[in-house]
């Protein structure tokens, strides 16, 4: 039987679908990777991935020995960390997350993490869509709105509110709008948070009003709509974590202030059906202590 090392290997290039992904992950050459795996299937008896052109799939061998050795490998981890002096957390703890938050809210707040675990490699997936927490080996997930995942277990973290608004260039060209009925005739900067179902949905005193906006300016990454508004190239609605800054400089200008919107739900979520590494739990719960010292928008959970 080949080392845990190439046994981690084989668990990346099957669930990845490439050798070339895998080998990049663990700083091997594509050829190295695809020797290492030939070895081990070779020492196995089995031919455990079908490899075409286009991709590297598990056969029914393979599948069944990656259903056999995940939790193996995750049990190793576990073991080392339980027994480790002092209960020192190292390894790599995989996260993913959308940009916008990683760089305002969440990364800043893994500082003192890191300093009290040197031992622990961070690597941070930031894309604003949902990952594959299984085929992308994600330990931990923080994503933002109600996403519903059977795959994966979901922690509530916090609730931060939703804000409508513009840059003052933009206002003093266009004039300020006063109801949100009059956004109809403004142009809209879309983002990520602003294609949600409740992005444009305004509540007060009993009255509901529900829009349907056209974007003038659209990106599929929040940071990049937040700085479209910024520039003065229309209205925006987005979260406030992804807006503190600018609203503290006076960059943008929060509209509407006496109408509620709906407050949009931060989760972590675990991959499902394995059990959360312990690096993983750790981090999560620096983060709820972190949030609850130190909460600025965002409202705690009960």
């Amino acid at each position: 039987m080949k080392d845990i090392f190439t046994l981690r290997l084989y668990t990346r290039v099957a669930r990845l679908g490439s050798f070339s992904a895998a080998a990049r992950e663990v700083g091997l050459s594509q050829s190295q990777t695809s020797r290492a795996i030939a070895d081990l299937e070779a020492d196995l008896g089995a031919r455990l991935l079908s490899r075409t052109t286009r991709a590297v799939v598990p056969t029914e061998a393979g599948t069944e020995f990656l259903a056999r050795i995940e939790p193996i490998l995750m049990a190793l981890d576990e073991a080392e960390h339980c027994v480790r002096e002092g209960g020192d957390l190292r390894g790599l703890l995989r996260m993913s997350m959308p940009n916008s938050i990683a760089l305002r809210e969440i990364i800043p707040r893994l500082a003192d993490f890191t300093e009290q675990h040197p031992g622990v490699e961070l690597q941070m997936l930031l894309e604003d869509r949902r990952q594959d927490l299984v085929r992308d080996a994600v330990d931990v997930a923080i994503r933002v709105g109600s996403l519903p995942d059977s795959s994966a277990v979901a922690k509530p973290l916090a609730t931060i509110p939703r804000m409508v608004l513009a840059a003052p260039s933009y206002l003093a060209r266009s004039g300020t709008p006063r109801t949100p009925a009059d956004l109809a005739a403004h142009r809209i900067v879309g983002g990520p948070a602003s294609v949600v179902p409740t992005a444009w949905r305004f509540e007060r005193d009993g009255e509901v009003i529900h829009l349907e906006l056209k974007s003038h300016f659209h990106s599929n990454e929040n940071e990049a709509a937040v700085a479209a508004a910024v520039a003065g190239m229309g209205i925006t609605s987005t979260t406030g974590w992804a807006c503190q800054r600018e609203l503290a400089e006076g960059s943008l200008v929060h509209l509407f202030p006496e109408w509620r919107m709906a407050d949009v739900p931060v989760y972590a979520y675990y991959p499902h059906g394995r059990a959360t590494r312990a690096l993983a739990r750790a981090a999560v719960q620096h983060l709820v202590a972190s949030l609850a010292a130190n909460p600025g928008v965002a409202r705690l959970p009960a």
